[in-house]
């Protein structure tokens, strides 16, 4: 062998297996930069570059805004029923309790926020898009009746897409039954805030989430009925900019305040100060 010349390096047989886990980063769905999911979670799942508003787990919700182990879970054993035999329905159901770990789409339970007595009820979009149908609703309405039965304030976040289809007029039917309950909650003199978060639309938008004693919302987050292009193309006008925006809601009445998350606590406590019977 020529003093220039070098042997081939041997390559071994053992493939790599060390491979970068997936969700280490988030792409900022408004600025487009890259957040790692450390700082993320720190910053209360809110951008560190644009301020903006990701969507939040229910137990995370639930951890930011009540106090260190109030929380105690009401109802978890409620499940859906498929009560028009819709195809695959229980499939979709079984699949999201495995991936999200949750039953339904709403969490509730009993707290304290400030040390005020308080029962919450906390949306969470991962499960069927947050869509309200017969269990959602039930889970709602048992939450206001207990916080009558026990004089504490009612606390809903919403995050939804609308009434779960397959489940029609039933799911439609929890639209009157949770307004319902938040009358005989108003006439016990005890208050209601109702916090809306990205994205808040169909009938949870018509019936509970826009209701309440006080409105609040997060920045930025959509709040409607329908959505904007079917709006558009039913009445054949361009919208104006910013069109089911919070800041558009605020402008026109429906929204009492804009908070954003890391100071939503804050604001609660306050208000329940306020409000809360003595």
């Amino acid at each position: 062998m020529g003093i220039f010349d070098k042997p081939k390096l041997r390559r071994g047989k053992k493939k790599k297996t060390d491979t970068v886990p997936d969700d280490l980063w988030a792409k900022c769905p408004d600025c487009g930069e890259m957040i790692h999911t450390l700082d993320l979670k720190q910053n209360y799942q809110v951008c560190t570059h644009c301020d903006h508003h990701f969507l939040m787990a229910a137990e995370d919700r639930i951890g930011l805004l009540t106090d260190p182990d109030s929380f105690q879970e009401t109802d978890p054993g409620l499940c859906s029923a498929n009560p028009l035999s819709f195809g695959k329905y229980d499939d979709k159901i079984a699949l999201l309790k495995e991936k999200t770990n949750l039953t339904e789409a709403v969490v509730t339970g009993r707290a304290t926020i400030g040390r005020h007595p308080v029962m919450i009820a906390v949306m969470d979009f991962r499960f069927f898009a947050g869509s309200m149908g017969s269990v959602v609703g039930e889970k709602i309405t048992r939450a206001i009746e207990l916080a009558v039965a026990e004089q504490r304030g009612m606390i809903i976040f919403s995050s939804s897409s609308g009434a779960r289809m397959q489940e029609g007029l039933f799911s439609l039917m929890q639209m009157a039954k949770t307004c319902g309950a938040l009358s005989r909650l108003h006439n016990a003199n005890l208050p209601y805030i109702s916090v809306l978060t990205h994205p808040t639309t169909g009938g949870v938008t018509a019936s509970f989430a826009t209701i309440g004693d006080i409105n609040l919302a997060e920045p930025k987050c959509m709040i409607g009925f329908a959505g904007p292009r079917v709006v558009k193309e039913t009445t054949h006008q361009d919208l104006p900019p910013g069109f089911q925006t919070a800041e558009f809601m605020l402008s026109h009445g429906l929204v009492d305040a804009i908070v954003k998350r890391r100071f939503l606590r804050e604001r609660i406590v306050q208000l329940l100060g306020y409000m809360m019977p003595e």
